[in-house]
C-alpha cells in the first residue's frame, strides 16, 4: 500500500498516511478536525533505472569492463596482432 502525505491548510498539520490506491482522501484533519486536510503531491520512494532494476536495490559485484571492438573489422579479436 502506498504512503500518501496530507497537509492541513487550517493548521498547517503535516501527516503520512497509509492507504490503498482505491481509497478516498482524507479531508478531515486528524489535529484541529477542520475540512482542509488535502493529499499533497510528493517524491516516489523508490527510483527506477534500466533493465527493471531499482537503483536503491542492493548492487551485486562491479562486472568487469566491455572488452574494445576489433580494430581490423575480421569480426574477431583473436586475430588482431598482439600489442
Amino acid at each position: 500500500m502506498p504512503i500518501y502525505e496530507y497537509r492541513c491548510a487550517a493548521c498547517g498539520a503535516h501527516q503520512e498516511h497509509l492507504q490503498k490506491m482505491s481509497d478516498a482522501a482524507l479531508t478531515i484533519c486528524p489535529q484541529c478536525g477542520a475540512e482542509a486536510y488535502s493529499k499533497q503531491l510528493s517524491a516516489a520512494g523508490f527510483q527506477l533505472k534500466g533493465n527493471g532494476w531499482y537503483a536503491t536495490d542492493f548492487k551485486g559485484g562491479s562486472k568487469p569492463p566491455a572488452a574494445p571492438p576489433c580494430q581490423t573489422g575480421e569480426g574477431s579479436c583473436s586475430s588482431c596482432p598482439a600489442s
